[in-house]
């Protein structure tokens, strides 16, 4: 005899997520036609935020470097590793609290699961603002993000835009003093001034830029998972073995970059001029590497068809040079390309499938 599910709780979904945290749940389908996966939304999430790890590990130990340097002081590697650890520590904190408060409200209001799409949300938004983000502005993010940006829409799998990036543009719009200058992007240090690579491009400073080594390994400053793009590569390898993210947003994303940048380069009135910047710095500036890999690949805010993947990202790599090159008010552009074409994303793939039927008709017509 089939025992009834007890159930009566206002606490079932809570009850229900701690107990499936870290255990498949006991619950299979009864009737129907179903595809059975062992990928489920759980794996997906734990796989990302495994991806994810090393640009933490990498940005704990760049936040006590980029201190040490700005206050002349000699620390040995555990000394900025526990000094970035205990900066951005509180940013975590705050993220989950607040994010995860929201999400089991909203889940006990609705009488729903609670999903884990927050595990990874929670995991990016204190790698993508400036480690000196004030605690109470990073929580009015987090809300603001999860509320609007997900809730609204029905929850995890139903938002229109990457919550992460709705927190940081959230903080940039709301609050740019926090998010944007010279004094963000080193903690510790009152008043020093430490220009990101970035900002020192805008204003055509290229003696001033650190070597493209240094770029490349993550040595400057900026949000503590952005600055290294070896450990965001290492995340991308981690996910494309897991079939987790599309290879084709990637390389379209690297590819639309290169084609305006060359362009830009092409057109460049003097050496002076940002347009003269190479193409290929840009990949390794700010914050591209990471949206390219980590917040274009969205599989809930991106294109879903094929065809329409490569489009997509396509358009976010040149959106993101035009927005860098052609507006000195804002010299990163990633954010604002990825939720641009967030936006677009289900008038891609609308396109590619009224496309695809118009073929097969005519097609069908011919054989006829």
């Amino acid at each position: 005899m089939e025992k009834k599910e007890k159930k009566g709780s206002i606490f079932d979904s809570t009850i229900e997520a701690f107990q499936s945290f870290l255990r498949v749940p006991n619950t299979v389908t009864k009737s129907g036609s179903h595809v059975r996966d062992c990928n489920d939304l759980k794996r997906v999430m734990i796989i990302v935020v495994v991806a994810l790890i090393p640009t933490l590990l990498f940005g704990i130990y760049n936040i006590g470097d980029q201190h040490s340097i700005a206050a002349g002081i000699d620390m040995g590697f555990w000394q900025k590793v526990w000094f970035g650890f205990l900066k951005i520590l509180p940013l975590y904190l705050v993220s989950y609290i607040v994010g995860l408060g929201i999400e089991f409200a909203s889940a006990q209001i609705r009488g729903h699961e609670v999903n884990e799409g927050y595990l990874v949300t929670g995991m990016i938004i204190p790698l993508i603002v400036p480690i000196t983000t004030p605690l109470w502005i990073l929580a009015l993010a987090v809300a603001f993000a999860v509320i609007i940006g997900k809730e609204v829409f029905g929850g995890t799998g139903m938002n229109m835009w990457n919550p992460a990036l709705l927190a940081r543009a959230f903080l940039f719009f709301a609050y740019p003093s926090s998010m944007s200058g010279d004094k963000v992007w080193v903690a510790g240090v009152d008043g020093y001034s430490g220009a990101t690579p970035l900002a020192d491009a805008a204003l055509g400073n290229f003696n001033n830029m650190p070597s493209a080594l240094d770029m490349f390994l993550g040595f400057i400053p900026g949000c503590p998972g952005e600055t290294s793009t070896v450990a965001i590569l290492i995340g991308a390898a981690i996910l494309l073995f897991f079939g987790v993210a599309s290879w084709k947003i990637m390389l379209s994303t690297v590819v639309g970059a290169l084609a305006i940048g060359y362009l830009c380069n092409a057109l460049a009135p003097d050496a002076s001029s940002y347009l003269a910047l190479p193409a290929w710095e840009h990949l390794i500036m700010g914050g591209f590497a990471f949206g390219a890999v980590f917040m274009a690949t969205d599989p809930v805010t991106s294109a879903q068809t094929e065809t329409g993947k490569w489009i997509y990202g396509f358009l976010i790599g040149a959106f993101t040079i035009i927005l860098r090159v052609f507006n000195p008010g804002y010299p990163e552009g990633m954010m604002l390309a990825i939720l641009l074409m967030n936006t677009f994303a289900p008038l891609i793939d609308y396109c590619v499938v009224q496309r695809n039927i118009k073929k097969r008709l005519k097609r069908a017509q011919i054989n006829q």
